[in-house]
């Protein structure tokens, strides 16, 4: 049996979708750049070619789709997120201590 929660097996199927489909999307790059090279110089807006547009396309593509998978991400149990917050406390505590102790160290040497 798993040791993933549902959550993080659902953000990981969700994960592994968006890579499918962006494999898909980039091997129709690929393969139109290597089998049909003419087709990838063709002007199709703006003066620009279909290589550029396409490239691009994938750029927002990604980008997009990484907003997409923050959005519908589930969130860990509340659980997990206490136990989170407490060591940032902890950490945080242990931050102003040693800025104490450098404080203390400078006003000495004044």
């Amino acid at each position: 049996m798993s040791s993933l929660s549902d959550s993080q097996r659902s953000n990981a199927r969700l994960g592994l979708w968006l890579f499918a489909a962006y494999l898909i999307l980039y091997l129709g790059f690929v393969l139109l750049s290597a089998f049909a090279a003419q087709t990838m110089e063709r002007p199709v807006i703006a003066g620009l070619n279909l290589a550029i547009v396409y490239g691009f396309g994938l750029i927002i593509g990604a980008l997009v789709m990484a907003l997409v998978y923050g959005m519908l991400c589930k969130p860990e149990s509340d659980a997990a997120g206490t136990s989170s917050q407490a060591t940032s406390s902890k950490s945080q505590a242990a931050g102003n201590q040693s800025q104490a102790a450098m404080n203390q160290s400078q006003g000495d040497s004044a």
